[in-house]
Protein backbone atom coordinates (compact mmCIF):
# COMPACT_ATOMS: atom_id res chain seq x y z
CA UNK A 1 0.00 0.00 0.00
CA UNK A 2 3.03 2.29 -0.13
CA UNK A 3 1.87 3.76 -3.47
CA UNK A 4 -1.44 4.92 -1.99
CA UNK A 5 -1.34 8.74 -1.48
CA UNK A 6 -4.21 8.53 1.03
CA UNK A 7 -2.57 6.54 3.79
CA UNK A 8 -4.03 7.42 7.22
CA UNK A 9 -1.93 8.97 9.94
CA UNK A 10 -4.23 8.41 12.93
CA UNK A 11 -5.81 5.55 14.86
CA UNK A 12 -9.32 6.06 13.51
CA UNK A 13 -11.21 5.50 10.28
CA UNK A 14 -14.50 6.44 8.62
CA UNK A 15 -16.71 3.70 7.17
CA UNK A 16 -19.28 4.55 4.49
CA UNK A 17 -22.18 2.45 3.29
CA UNK A 18 -22.52 2.66 -0.49
CA UNK A 19 -26.14 2.70 -1.70
CA UNK A 20 -28.18 5.79 -0.77
CA UNK A 21 -25.27 6.97 1.37
CA UNK A 22 -22.26 7.61 -0.86
CA UNK A 23 -24.34 7.36 -4.02
CA UNK A 24 -27.95 8.07 -4.84
CA UNK A 25 -30.02 4.98 -5.54
CA UNK A 26 -28.74 1.43 -5.90
CA UNK A 27 -25.41 0.27 -7.31
CA UNK A 28 -27.04 -3.11 -8.01
CA UNK A 29 -28.98 -1.64 -10.93
CA UNK A 30 -25.80 -0.24 -12.50
CA UNK A 31 -24.10 -3.60 -12.02
CA UNK A 32 -27.13 -5.42 -13.41
CA UNK A 33 -27.24 -3.34 -16.59
CA UNK A 34 -23.52 -3.84 -17.21
CA UNK A 35 -23.74 -7.57 -16.53
CA UNK A 36 -26.79 -7.93 -18.80
CA UNK A 37 -25.11 -6.08 -21.64
CA UNK A 38 -22.04 -8.29 -21.22
CA UNK A 39 -24.22 -11.40 -21.42
CA UNK A 40 -23.54 -12.43 -17.81
CA UNK A 41 -27.17 -12.08 -16.68
CA UNK A 42 -30.22 -13.50 -18.54
CA UNK A 43 -33.00 -11.01 -19.43
CA UNK A 44 -35.49 -12.52 -16.95
CA UNK A 45 -33.08 -12.11 -14.02
CA UNK A 46 -32.23 -8.60 -15.16
CA UNK A 47 -35.90 -7.57 -15.16
CA UNK A 48 -36.36 -9.01 -11.66
CA UNK A 49 -33.30 -7.18 -10.33
CA UNK A 50 -34.41 -3.94 -12.00
CA UNK A 51 -37.74 -4.03 -10.17
CA UNK A 52 -35.90 -4.60 -6.89
CA UNK A 53 -33.55 -1.71 -7.57
CA UNK A 54 -36.44 0.68 -8.25
CA UNK A 55 -38.15 -0.39 -5.02
CA UNK A 56 -34.90 0.13 -3.14
CA UNK A 57 -34.47 3.61 -4.60
CA UNK A 58 -37.78 4.79 -3.16
CA UNK A 59 -38.07 2.77 0.05
CA UNK A 60 -34.54 1.67 0.94
CA UNK A 61 -33.52 -1.63 2.45
CA UNK A 62 -35.28 -3.10 5.46
CA UNK A 63 -35.05 -6.15 7.64
CA UNK A 64 -38.07 -7.56 5.79
CA UNK A 65 -36.51 -7.22 2.33
CA UNK A 66 -32.93 -8.21 3.20
CA UNK A 67 -33.38 -11.93 3.86
CA UNK A 68 -32.44 -12.88 0.32
CA UNK A 69 -29.62 -10.36 -0.17
CA UNK A 70 -26.87 -12.89 0.48
CA UNK A 71 -28.31 -15.49 -1.87
CA UNK A 72 -28.96 -12.94 -4.61
CA UNK A 73 -25.42 -11.57 -4.53
CA UNK A 74 -23.71 -14.96 -4.36
CA UNK A 75 -26.09 -16.39 -6.95
CA UNK A 76 -25.44 -13.49 -9.30
CA UNK A 77 -21.72 -14.25 -9.51
CA UNK A 78 -21.92 -18.05 -9.35
CA UNK A 79 -20.36 -19.55 -12.45
CA UNK A 80 -19.02 -16.18 -13.64
CA UNK A 81 -15.33 -15.86 -14.40
CA UNK A 82 -13.55 -13.37 -12.14
CA UNK A 83 -11.93 -11.71 -15.15
CA UNK A 84 -15.35 -11.13 -16.72
CA UNK A 85 -16.72 -9.49 -13.58
CA UNK A 86 -13.64 -7.31 -13.10
CA UNK A 87 -13.86 -6.23 -16.74
CA UNK A 88 -17.24 -4.64 -15.97
CA UNK A 89 -15.48 -1.98 -13.87
CA UNK A 90 -14.58 -0.04 -17.00
CA UNK A 91 -18.31 0.59 -17.45
CA UNK A 92 -19.51 0.50 -13.85
CA UNK A 93 -17.03 2.77 -12.05
CA UNK A 94 -17.62 5.90 -14.21
CA UNK A 95 -21.38 5.47 -13.88
CA UNK A 96 -21.19 5.10 -10.09
CA UNK A 97 -18.85 8.09 -9.84
CA UNK A 98 -21.53 10.14 -11.59
CA UNK A 99 -24.01 9.08 -8.88
CA UNK A 100 -21.77 10.04 -5.95
CA UNK A 101 -23.43 12.68 -3.83
CA UNK A 102 -21.22 15.81 -3.71
CA UNK A 103 -21.99 16.16 -0.02
CA UNK A 104 -20.82 12.60 0.61
CA UNK A 105 -17.60 13.25 -1.29
CA UNK A 106 -17.08 16.33 0.86
CA UNK A 107 -17.42 14.23 4.02
CA UNK A 108 -14.93 11.68 2.67
CA UNK A 109 -12.48 14.48 1.88
CA UNK A 110 -12.86 16.01 5.34
CA UNK A 111 -12.01 12.74 7.01
CA UNK A 112 -9.11 12.13 4.65
CA UNK A 113 -7.66 15.58 5.29
CA UNK A 114 -8.06 14.96 9.03
CA UNK A 115 -5.74 11.97 8.62
CA UNK A 116 -8.35 9.22 8.87
CA UNK A 117 -8.56 6.15 6.70
CA UNK A 118 -11.78 6.03 4.67
CA UNK A 119 -13.54 2.87 3.48
CA UNK A 120 -16.60 1.86 1.53
CA UNK A 121 -18.32 -1.05 3.30
CA UNK A 122 -20.79 -2.79 1.01
CA UNK A 123 -22.39 -6.17 0.39
CA UNK A 124 -21.38 -5.87 -3.27
CA UNK A 125 -18.45 -7.99 -4.49
CA UNK A 126 -15.11 -6.63 -3.31
CA UNK A 127 -13.87 -6.74 -6.90
CA UNK A 128 -16.33 -3.92 -7.65
CA UNK A 129 -16.17 -2.01 -4.36
CA UNK A 130 -12.39 -1.69 -4.27
CA UNK A 131 -11.93 0.10 -7.63
CA UNK A 132 -14.72 2.54 -6.80
CA UNK A 133 -13.16 3.35 -3.44
CA UNK A 134 -9.81 4.02 -5.11
CA UNK A 135 -11.45 6.22 -7.73
CA UNK A 136 -12.99 8.29 -4.92
CA UNK A 137 -9.59 8.78 -3.28
CA UNK A 138 -10.50 6.51 -0.37
CA UNK A 139 -8.15 4.13 1.41
CA UNK A 140 -9.87 0.93 0.26
CA UNK A 141 -13.16 -0.87 -0.26
CA UNK A 142 -14.56 -3.59 1.97
CA UNK A 143 -16.95 -5.88 0.13
CA UNK A 144 -18.19 -9.44 0.03
CA UNK A 145 -15.42 -11.93 -0.77
CA UNK A 146 -16.64 -14.93 -2.73
CA UNK A 147 -14.97 -18.31 -3.07
CA UNK A 148 -13.12 -18.77 -6.36
CA UNK A 149 -12.03 -22.04 -7.96
CA UNK A 150 -10.06 -22.05 -11.22
CA UNK A 151 -10.90 -18.40 -11.78
CA UNK A 152 -14.67 -18.95 -11.43
CA UNK A 153 -16.99 -17.93 -8.59
CA UNK A 154 -18.47 -20.93 -6.80
CA UNK A 155 -21.39 -19.08 -5.23
CA UNK A 156 -19.98 -19.61 -1.72
CA UNK A 157 -18.47 -17.16 0.72
CA UNK A 158 -14.74 -16.88 1.39
CA UNK A 159 -15.10 -14.30 4.14
CA UNK A 160 -17.73 -12.29 6.01
CA UNK A 161 -20.88 -11.40 4.09
CA UNK A 162 -20.68 -7.62 4.34
CA UNK A 163 -24.28 -6.99 5.30
CA UNK A 164 -25.75 -6.31 8.75
CA UNK A 165 -23.62 -8.04 11.42
CA UNK A 166 -21.19 -9.13 8.70
CA UNK A 167 -20.08 -5.53 8.28
CA UNK A 168 -19.13 -5.45 11.95
CA UNK A 169 -17.12 -8.63 11.53
CA UNK A 170 -15.30 -7.14 8.55
CA UNK A 171 -14.45 -3.78 10.14
CA UNK A 172 -13.48 -5.43 13.44
CA UNK A 173 -11.01 -7.65 11.61
CA UNK A 174 -9.65 -4.64 9.74
CA UNK A 175 -9.34 -2.67 12.97
CA UNK A 176 -7.16 -5.41 14.43
CA UNK A 177 -4.85 -5.36 11.43
CA UNK A 178 -4.64 -1.56 11.21
CA UNK A 179 -4.74 -0.87 14.97
CA UNK A 180 -7.87 1.26 14.66
CA UNK A 181 -9.81 2.09 17.81
CA UNK A 182 -13.45 1.57 16.80
CA UNK A 183 -14.43 3.88 19.63
CA UNK A 184 -12.75 6.68 17.67
CA UNK A 185 -14.12 5.60 14.29
CA UNK A 186 -17.04 6.98 12.28
CA UNK A 187 -19.72 5.15 10.32
CA UNK A 188 -22.29 6.50 7.87
CA UNK A 189 -25.41 4.75 6.59
CA UNK A 190 -28.97 5.36 5.48
CA UNK A 191 -30.44 2.02 6.56
CA UNK A 192 -31.50 0.30 9.76
CA UNK A 193 -29.87 -2.83 8.35
CA UNK A 194 -26.56 -1.12 9.19
CA UNK A 195 -27.41 -0.56 12.85
CA UNK A 196 -24.83 -3.18 13.91
CA UNK A 197 -22.07 -1.22 12.15
CA UNK A 198 -23.30 2.12 13.46
CA UNK A 199 -23.47 0.78 17.00
CA UNK A 200 -19.95 -0.68 16.73
CA UNK A 201 -18.24 2.71 16.34
CA UNK A 202 -17.93 5.71 18.58
CA UNK A 203 -19.30 8.19 16.04
CA UNK A 204 -22.34 6.85 14.12
CA UNK A 205 -24.06 9.15 11.65
CA UNK A 206 -27.42 8.55 9.95
CA UNK A 207 -27.47 9.72 6.33
CA UNK A 208 -30.86 10.33 4.69
CA UNK A 209 -32.11 7.65 7.09
CA UNK A 210 -35.03 5.30 6.62
CA UNK A 211 -37.83 5.55 9.17
CA UNK A 212 -36.45 2.99 11.61
CA UNK A 213 -32.91 4.36 11.56
CA UNK A 214 -34.22 7.89 12.04
CA UNK A 215 -36.12 6.80 15.15
CA UNK A 216 -33.04 5.07 16.57
CA UNK A 217 -30.85 8.08 15.76
CA UNK A 218 -33.23 10.45 17.53
CA UNK A 219 -33.42 8.13 20.54
CA UNK A 220 -29.63 7.83 20.80
CA UNK A 221 -28.86 11.44 19.94
CA UNK A 222 -26.88 10.49 16.84
CA UNK A 223 -26.24 13.15 14.18
CA UNK A 224 -28.55 12.99 11.18
CA UNK A 225 -27.26 14.18 7.83
CA UNK A 226 -29.79 15.10 5.15
CA UNK A 227 -28.53 15.73 1.64
CA UNK A 228 -30.77 18.20 -0.16
CA UNK A 229 -31.21 17.49 -3.87
CA UNK A 230 -32.59 20.96 -4.44
CA UNK A 231 -29.78 22.96 -2.85
CA UNK A 232 -26.94 20.40 -2.95
CA UNK A 233 -26.31 21.41 0.64
CA UNK A 234 -25.82 19.38 3.77
CA UNK A 235 -28.35 19.86 6.55
CA UNK A 236 -27.20 18.40 9.83
CA UNK A 237 -29.70 17.98 12.63
CA UNK A 238 -29.28 16.77 16.15
CA UNK A 239 -32.08 15.70 18.47
CA UNK A 240 -31.63 18.91 20.44
CA UNK A 241 -31.73 21.09 17.34
CA UNK A 242 -34.92 19.44 16.16
CA UNK A 243 -36.57 20.11 19.50
CA UNK A 244 -35.63 23.77 19.64
CA UNK A 245 -35.26 25.34 16.23
CA UNK A 246 -36.44 22.67 13.82
CA UNK A 247 -34.81 22.53 10.42
CA UNK A 248 -34.73 26.26 9.74
CA UNK A 249 -31.72 28.50 9.28
CA UNK A 250 -30.69 28.33 12.93
CA UNK A 251 -30.78 24.56 12.83
CA UNK A 252 -28.66 24.49 9.69
CA UNK A 253 -26.07 26.86 11.17
CA UNK A 254 -25.85 24.88 14.39
CA UNK A 255 -25.56 21.65 12.48
CA UNK A 256 -22.81 22.97 10.22
CA UNK A 257 -20.79 24.11 13.24
CA UNK A 258 -21.33 20.71 14.85
CA UNK A 259 -20.19 18.86 11.74
CA UNK A 260 -16.98 20.85 11.39
CA UNK A 261 -16.07 20.18 15.01
CA UNK A 262 -17.23 16.55 14.92
CA UNK A 263 -15.31 15.54 11.80
CA UNK A 264 -12.09 17.49 12.34
CA UNK A 265 -11.77 16.50 15.98
CA UNK A 266 -11.91 20.18 17.04
CA UNK A 267 -13.79 21.04 20.21
CA UNK A 268 -14.56 24.35 21.84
Amino acid sequence: MTDNPYLPSGPSAAFFDLDRTLISGSSAFVLGVAAWRAGLVPPRQFRKDAVGAVAFRFSGASDNTSNGVRDRILGAVKGVRVDDLVALNADIVPKLLAKVRPEAQALVDRHRHAGRATYIVSASPVELVEPLARALGMTAGIGTVSDIVDGVYTGELAGPFCYGPGKVEAITELAKWESFDLGQCYAYSDSASDLPMLEAVGHPVAVNPDAKLERVAHHNGWPIVVFSKRTKSVVRRTTQALGTVGVGAAGFAAGARYARAHISGWRR
